[in-house]
C-alpha cells in the first residue's frame, strides 16, 4: 500500500500516530534544505494549531475530520486569509493581505487540514516548467535520488507543490490546471494529478491565468486520496461502482499524443498498456483526426494569453520590467486577438469539442502518455529561451488537449520500479469525472499487480 494520506489518516485514528507527530515530521522535510525552496512561507505556528486541535477533538471523542490534522500545502495562487496572494511574483509582494481564504482552501480547513505552507509556482502560472527566477527552483525529488549531480526541473506551474507531496513536506497540494500544471508536475515526479472537470471546483479566491480553462484541483500520492480531496474541493461525493477493467474499451490516440515520445516514456507506456490489456481491459489503437486541428485553438497564445492579457495589461504598464521575461513574452502574446477573434475562438472550441466526442464515441476514457519526455535539467532551461519554450511546448502538448476539451483527466505513475518518473494519462469527456475516478482505481491496482514482473 502506498504511504499515503488516507493510510497516515488511518494511523491517526488508531492512536499509532497523532496529528501532532505527523506535523512536526511534515515540517522537518518542509525545512530540509533540498525541499525548502519548494515554500514561499511556511506556517508552522498555524499547521501546528490545526493538529492540536485535531487531537484535541479525538482525545474528547468528536469523529475523526477528513484530513485528519495532516500537512497540505497551497499553491501560492489562492487565498488564504491574512496573507498576500502573489502568484510567484514580485509585482504583488505589496498587495493587501487576503480578507478571506479561497473556497477551496476554506473546504480544506474545514476538512481539517494543516495549511503548511504557500509553495513556489512558476510566475502567474504561465508554464509547464516550473521555474521563476525570481525564486531558487526546487529541484524535482525522485530525480535527485537518481542522479545527485543534476538537479532537474520539477514541472510546472504547480512546481513547489509536487515537491511538497514528492517529499513528504505535505500529504497533499491545493494546485491549478490550465494546460496541465498539475498533471505534468504530477508525471515528472511520481505523482497522482487529477484534473476535474473545471466546473465542479470554484475558482474564485484565485489569481486566474484563463478564465475558460482554469481548474482547481489536488496532487496527491493515491488515487484514493485524489478522490478524497476531489470530494472536499467539489463539496459532492464521488460515486465508486467499481466497474471493472474487462467492462471498460479504452483509446490510444495515435494522432500527435504518441509523438516525439522519450524512449524511456514510449517503453513505460506500452509496459502500462499491455498490463492493462492483460488485466482485461478492451484497448483499441486509432486516429483521432481532430487532435491534429488544434493550430487554430491556439492562435495568438488561445486562451491564456488573451485572457491573462485582460487581467495583466494595466500592471504590464508600469511593472513589465518586475514580471518574468518569459512570462510577458506570452501574455502580450494576447494583445493580437480582437474580440471578434475571441468569439471566433470560443466557436471554434466548441465545435473541436464536438468533434472530439465523436471520435471517442464508443470509448470509456482515452489513455496517453501524460507527457513526452523525462524531467530536464534545469540548468539547459535556464541558459537558454530556445530550450526552455522548446521543452514547455512538449510538456503541455497532451495534457492541454483536456483542457480545451473540457474534460477531465489524472495522471498515474507507470515506470518500473526504480526507474525515472513516467506519467500515465487517463481522460475523458466533461462530467466523466466519477467514471474516470473509478477506472482510474482499478488502473492503478493493475499497475501495481505484477505490471513489470
Amino acid at each position: 500500500m502506498t504511504d499515503d494520506l488516507l493510510s497516515r489518516r488511518a494511523r491517526v485514528l488508531d492512536g499509532t500516530s497523532s496529528a501532532g507527530a505527523e506535523i512536526e515530521r511534515s515540517l522537518q522535510h518542509a525545512a530540509s534544505a533540498a525541499v525548502a525552496p519548494a515554500f514561499l512561507k511556511i506556517d508552522a505556528v498555524g499547521a501546528r494549531a490545526a493538529a492540536r486541535a485535531v487531537d484535541a477533538a479525538i482525545s474528547s471523542g468528536a469523529p475523526l475530520l477528513p484530513l485528519a490534522g495532516l500537512a497540505v500545502s497551497i499553491k501560492d495562487l489562492f487565498d488564504i486569509a491574512g496573507q498576500v496572494t502573489t502568484a510567484g511574483s514580485t509585482v504583488l509582494t505589496d498587495a493587501e493581505p487576503a480578507a478571506q481564504d479561497a473556497p477551496a482552501v476554506s473546504r480544506l480547513r474545514a476538512a481539517g487540514a494543516a495549511l503548511i505552507g504557500r509553495t513556489h509556482m512558476t510566475e502567474f502560472a504561465f508554464s509547464g516548467v516550473g521555474l521563476n527566477p525570481h525564486y531558487p527552483a526546487p529541484a524535482n525529488v525522485p530525480m535527485a535520488t537518481l542522479d545527485r549531480d543534476t538537479p532537474r526541473i520539477p514541472g510546472g506551474s504547480s512546481s513547489g507543490a509536487a515537491v511538497s507531496v514528492a517529499s513528504g513536506a505535505a500529504w497533499a497540494a491545493l494546485g491549478s490546471d490550465t494546460g496541465g500544471s498539475v498533471r505534468i508536475p504530477a508525471a515528472l515526479q511520481g505523482l497522482v494529478g487529477f484534473k476535474n472537470t473545471a466546473s465542479l471546483t470554484p475558482t474564485e479566491g484565485a489569481i486566474p491565468l484563463s478564465t475558460t480553462l482554469d481548474t482547481v484541483s489536488a496532487l496527491t500520492r493515491s488515487v484514493r486520496d485524489a478522490v478524497l480531496l476531489h470530494e472536499l474541493l467539489s463539496a459532492r461525493r464521488v460515486a465508486l461502482p467499481g466497474r471493472p477493467l474487462r467492462a471498460t474499451r479504452l483509446a490510444v490516440p495515435t494522432t500527435l499524443m504518441l509523438d516525439a515520445l522519450e524512449p524511456a516514456v514510449a517503453a513505460a507506456f506500452e509496459r502500462a498498456v499491455d498490463r492493462l490489456s492483460r488485466a482485461g481491459a478492451q484497448i483499441v489503437t486509432l486516429d483521432v483526426p481532430p487532435l491534429a486541428d488544434l493550430a487554430p485553438l491556439q492562435v495568438n497564445g488561445g486562451f491564456a494569453s488573451c485572457e491573462s492579457w485582460a487581467w495583466h495589461r494595466h500592471r504590464l504598464a508600469t511593472h513589465e520590467a518586475d514580471y518574468d521575461r518569459r512570462v510577458v513574452t506570452r501574455i502580450r502574446r494576447g494583445m493580437a486577438m480582437s474580440a471578434a477573434d475571441y468569439i471566433d475562438l470560443q466557436k471554434a472550441r466548441a465545435a473541436w469539442i464536438a468533434r472530439m466526442h465523436a471520435a471517442l464515441r464508443g470509448f470509456d476514457a482515452a489513455l496517453s502518455p501524460t507527457v513526452p519526455i523525462l524531467a530536464p535539467p534545469i540548468a539547459a532551461l535556464e541558459a537558454s529561451d530556445e530550450e526552455f519554450f522548446r521543452v514547455n511546448s512538449l510538456l503541455l502538448r497532451n495534457p492541454s488537449v483536456v483542457n480545451l476539451l473540457d474534460g477531465c483527466a489524472i495522471s498515474l505513475p507507470c515506470q518500473a520500479p526504480g526507474d525515472a518518473p513516467v506519467g500515465l494519462m487517463l481522460w475523458s469527456r466533461g462530467h466523466a469525472d466519477d467514471a474516470l475516478l473509478d477506472m482510474a482505481l482499478a488502473v492503478e491496482a493493475a499497475l501495481a499487480n505484477g505490471a513489470f514482473s
